[in-house]
């Protein structure tokens, strides 16, 4: 767990240190027997925080762990971080010279290790003194990797790191099928792109995108559309036909492109209550039931397509939702042994009603604050200046939700329970310069009270009475003001 948590080396002897100790903390040993205590832990064997190779510990180097532990209030994991060296990143060996020789061998060798490197620059030094001595190779790795001078390699895209990972974690576990229990329990959805180019009003070729929606249960198409880009736009109107046509599902899966992970997108599904989940990286036969979609719509749905030369994007989707629905859904399914359209209408379903277009539309925006300018109530989304409404100017931060293809509806909301308060608009900088100008709305919706009695103030007022109430004479001699005439 250490080394997959991306902490680093002296976070994670911290935690091993603790954990060693942290028993003694939570239950001290009765006097006399702590001693014994670190003995029983100084016989075993743990696991080095960098290698995972058994190592042990003296009794003295628990004891002084458990002492500066104990001693620090606030954060005993924190003391027993390892060190770090006063030089540590300096590099005093690396003089300016073989700085300035190793970056330019980078330069022209980009592809070349870190070893390969450090033993070209000892046949450099040959040569050239000032490069004596060269440093070790763990100096010069350590110079790269601070540098961002990373080792890059002419590769194809499956002998990536990425790849090459997740080809190792499909040899050692196993691959098995699965299925929804219920309808509309879970939705796959996936972008793919067409073997086939339209052709735009602008007189371009463009290759199309196709999304696809699909029920994993009963292998239902619930809604396929050609986008000319995949983009959150797209995903966010692809998915709100589906959801209007089939309904809301429980839990959807989709891969990690950017589109399908946007702030709009996962926002959304979160507010519609869909738990949105993704593939691992490099590893589509985690949604192969969309694979084989692609497969029928390339070799049934195109392939009566190829007379048509001049296809365009709008004939390409009417032809899509024909096939779908009269052929696909329609079509007995060999895994399911029945048609996809027969069981969905079978169930059993865990469908929930969609709620309409302008919810849905309110769904898939993000969620993020913004700053208010006191001098106009102004606030700025995306680069453009939206005007906030008076009743709200003693806020200083707002949270709005909006989407980004569209700033035609940005709300500012509620950021305790969510409820959207009001609709912002865009700055109309030409119709304020007319001069009108709205009277200033009250921040609450309390009748506004007349001012109080300005007078005397409540506690002179009774030290006065209390005077009067001894029956004693007044303390100063009055003076006619006449007399200073």
């Amino acid at each position: 767990m250490a080394e997959r948590d991306g902490s680093r080396m002296h976070e994670r002897w911290a935690r091993l240190r603790f954990s060693i100790i942290g028993a003694l903390l939570a239950a001290p040993p009765a006097k006399g027997a702590l001693r014994p205590a670190l003995q029983q832990l100084a016989a075993r064997e743990w696991r080095h925080p960098s290698t995972g190779a058994p190592v042990r510990f003296s009794v003295s180097t628990l004891e002084r762990w458990l002492y500066r532990a104990r001693n620090e209030r606030h954060d005993p994991v924190g003391v027993l971080r390892r060190k770090r060296r006063g030089d540590a990143g300096a590099q005093a060996s690396m003089t300016q010279a073989l700085r300035q020789a190793l970056l330019e061998q980078y330069s022209a060798h980009k592809s070349w290790s870190a070893q390969l490197h450090r033993d070209n620059l000892v046949a450099l030094a040959e040569t050239r003194p000032e490069l004596r001595p060269v440093p070790s190779y763990t100096t010069v790795r350590r110079f790269l990797a601070a540098s961002g001078l990373t080792r890059r390699r002419a590769t194809t895209a499956r002998q990536t790191e990425g790849a090459l990972a997740s080809a190792a974690r499909l040899e050692a576990r196993e691959v098995r099928g699965f299925e929804a229990e219920y309808v509309n329990g879970l939705w796959h959805w996936d972008c793919h792109h067409g073997s086939r180019k339209v052709l735009t009003p602008r007189g371009e070729w463009r290759t199309p995108i196709l999304f696809g929606v699909l029920d994993d249960h009963s292998r239902l198409a619930c809604h396929l559309q050609w986008y000319l880009a995949e983009s959150a736009a797209n995903i966010a109107h692809g998915l709100s036909q589906a959801m209007q046509k089939r309904g809301l599902p429980r839990a959807a899966i989709s891969d990690n492109g950017s589109a399908m992970t946007a702030a709009e997108i996962s926002e959304g599904l979160a507010r519609l209550g869909i738990l949105h989940q993704t593939t691992l990286p490099y590893s589509p036969y985690q949604n192969g039931k969309q694979e084989v979609l692609w497969g029928s719509v390339e070799g049934r749905l195109m392939a009566m397509l190829e007379g048509i030369d001049d296809l365009t994007l709008g004939r390409l989707n009417e032809a899509t939702q024909a096939w779908v629905e009269q052929d696909y859904n329609r079509k007995r399914h060999s895994e399911i042994d029945d048609t996809p359209l027969a069981r969905f209408l079978a169930g059993p379903a865990v469908t929930r009603p969609c709620p309409d277009a302008a919810a849905l539309r309110l769904a898939f925006t993000r969620t993020e604050r913004r700053t208010l300018r006191k001098s106009d109530v102004t606030t700025v989304i995306e680069g453009r200046r939206f005007e906030v409404p008076s009743r709200y100017r003693h806020l200083s931060l707002l949270e709005v939700r909006f989407a980004a293809w569209d700033l035609t509806q940005v709300h500012l909301v509620d950021p305790h329970t969510g409820t959207v308060l009001c609709r912002l608009f865009p700055q109309d900088k030409a119709a304020n310069a007319s001069g009108l100008r709205r009277g200033v709305q009250p921040i609450t919706a309390e009748p506004v009270t007349p001012p109080p009695r300005r007078g005397i103030g409540p506690l002179l007022e009774r030290m006065i009475d209390r005077q009067v109430a001894t029956g004693l004479p007044p303390a100063y001699l009055p003076k006619d003001e006449g007399d200073d005439a």
